[in-house]
């Protein structure tokens, strides 16, 4: 159901089955399911995207995320599935989503991605290019600068999508007024 789990200590397939008929509700899919501790106590993360949303483009309203809090909340808090206090945090895994297994990178074909790898591909660990696609033998194909590496999902440590903001616009601009730092005194 979700991508990434990991529910430490947590009865995991009767969360999951109390999950999984709202986000059917909503036409949501889960990402990451996480049992955590921060400073302020324990949390239960959720991360969802709309069914197809790749495809489709839609993304998931923090109006669709409260709402689902709130129902999410309701059916853990009668079924006594978490002992004690703790908060449910629902969100959407954002523009800079992480890519967890071979279907995300299918997926995602010819969209910007940031690899950190295990085993080193041409002596880097960390690479950043056009994802190609996954090939025959499900070994991703990543164009990085016009030179294509092909990498073994298994040789991966953890890979994102990349935003352009440059590209889209939103490069940092130069304060009115000010002059660029000089390169070097004499």
């Amino acid at each position: 159901m979700f991508a990434f789990e990991k529910l430490p200590g947590l009865p995991r397939d009767r969360i999951i089955d109390a999950i999984t008929p709202v986000l059917r509700a909503h036409g949501l899919t889960g990402v990451e399911l996480i049992w955590r501790t921060d400073p302020q106590g324990r949390v239960l993360s959720l991360t969802l995207e709309a069914e197809g949303a790749a495809e489709s483009g839609q993304g998931v309203t923090l109006d669709l995320c409260s709402q689902v809090s709130r129902e999410l909340s309701t059916a853990l808090d009668v079924l006594e599935l978490i002992g004690g206090k703790y908060r449910l945090e629902v969100g959407s895994p954002g523009l800079e989503r992480r890519l967890y297994c071979l279907a995300d990178y299918t997926r995602f074909a010819g969209r910007p991605i940031k690899l950190k790898l295990a085993v080193a591909s041409a002596g880097q660990y960390v690479l950043e290019g056009k994802l190609s696609g996954v090939d025959a033998e499900g070994r991703l194909q990543l164009d990085v600068g016009g030179v294509e590496h092909v990498v073994k999902l298994e040789d991966v440590r953890s890979g994102q999508l990349v935003v352009d903001w440059q590209g889209m616009g939103f490069a940092p601009r130069q304060r009115a007024g000010r002059r660029p730092a000089a390169q070097g005194r004499k």
